[in-house]
């Protein structure tokens, strides 16, 4: 064995520590973070009327909150991208409190948000401050990689999704590799963790049975046509949204009060708070057999952009899961196939073409789904990724192209 040779089995070992210690770190902030929401949207379902109303003054908190606190944190995950790209140098700590409490501040009053955004930005914060203290040559954006992983595997508890979400996020076809041993187990131990604290996962046992012919394959193709418009949709829907509200009210405190308030009135006049929060009770009915309406996708597809393009804090993915579930619902009793494989399938490729990403997905599919049905995850997965085109919810997401 020669000095190369060891010297890389020697930087594959610190990698590792760093990576259970990081995995160990963010898995705790992550079982605070997501009990704690799972508390509030709880408590906000059982008192829609008290707090909805409430929307817009929340919003002006959280303006306040990030200029007096860390204006440069309010970037989110474009702040975590520009570090990927070594166009900026420092993640300040301030972002973990400030990403939490604002977006426990929107789920409060009923904003229509994700968290898997949070999630990532406070991996990639504790990961990039121990990059700073530990001296590895070119470690910094394995590191960050290695944080994004721990905090999307924290948070969902589906690890292998995790590590591939971190390696193919930053440039959409192509993996960073040299990520993917600490990124796997950052996101093991940060899924353990979490789950040992009482952050459930989410999981559905899907037996379903259907007749693979011509037909049934065609239906498919279209579905995930569809699937992949949606994605595309939403991406590009709330980066048209955001300029719009920019051009036209350019005072982020007047723009977040203006549009919460006439949030509050949608939400409340639209079944009390059915389309608030991360979307969970629309996935829960999806797989229960529990009621969808046919116009529940769109409605929380729009209703969720102009929560995020109005300046409220939160994340993307679990509002596009109860997209693609909802939709797939509609979709399924549509074209005669079993609703609960149906929406499963929108689960993962509505996702799959909003942040244009390909194996994440289908490994979410896998974890959260099963493993019998990866073969059709793979397929509807890449074709909604295909029809998608370049649109993307994150903005400075580049694309590989291939020479």
């Amino acid at each position: 064995m020669n000095s190369k040779q060891l010297s890389l089995y020697r930087e594959m070992l610190k990698y590792t520590g760093l990576a259970i210690g990081i995995g160990i770190i963010v898995g705790i902030i992550d079982a605070v973070f997501g009990r704690v929401l799972i508390g509030i949207t709880n408590f906000r379902s059982a008192n829609p009327m008290v707090l909805i109303p409430f929307l817009s003054i929340a919003g002006l908190i959280i303006i306040f909150l990030y200029r007096t606190f860390s204006k440069e944190a309010l970037k989110g995950m474009t702040l975590i991208f520009e570090t990927g790209f070594g166009e900026n140098e420092r993640i300040p700590k301030r972002l973990i409190p400030l990403v939490m409490f604002t977006t426990w501040i929107t789920h409060l009053f009923g904003g229509s948000a994700g968290r898997e955004g949070v999630a990532v930005q406070l991996g990639a914060t504790v990961a990039h401050t121990v990059g700073k203290k530990v001296k590895i040559e070119n470690g910094g954006r394995v590191l960050l990689l290695t944080g994004m992983a721990a905090g999307f595997g924290g948070l969902f508890q589906t690890p292998i999704a995790a590590t591939f979400f971190a390696m193919e996020v930053l440039v959409a076809g192509a993996l960073q590799y040299e990520a993917l041993l600490p990124a796997l187990v950052a996101a093991y131990v940060s899924s353990s963790t979490s789950h040992l604290l009482g952050l459930e996962k989410f999981a559905v046992d899907l037996h379903v049975s259907f007749q693979v012919d011509a037909i049934f394959i065609l239906k498919l193709v279209v579905i995930s046509i569809v699937f992949g418009l949606t994605g595309g949709v939403f991406a590009a829907g709330l980066e048209a949204v955001k300029d719009v509200m920019r051009k036209k009210c350019p005072d982020s405190y007047l723009r977040i009060f203006i549009v919460g308030i006439c949030l509050s009135v949608v939400f409340l006049v639209l079944s009390k708070g059915r389309y608030s929060g991360l979307g969970t009770n629309l996935i829960s009915a999806a797989f229960t057999d529990g009621k969808i309406y046919a116009y529940d996708w769109i409605l929380k597809l729009a209703l969720t952009v102009l929560t995020l393009a109005a300046g409220f804090q939160g994340g993307e993915v679990t509002p596009l899961f109860a997209i693609g579930a909802s939709l797939g619902v509609v979709l399924g009793g549509l074209f005669g196939l079993p609703v609960m494989f149906v929406a499963a399938l929108g689960y993962i490729a509505v996702f799959s073409s909003a942040t244009k990403t390909l194996l994440a997905p289908i490994f979410i599919g896998v974890e959260v789904f099963g493993t019998e049905y990866v073969l059709y995850f793979a397929v509807v997965c890449v074709i909604a990724y295909l029809f998608n085109g370049s649109r993307t919810i994150y903005h400075l997401q580049r694309v590989y192209k291939f020479k």
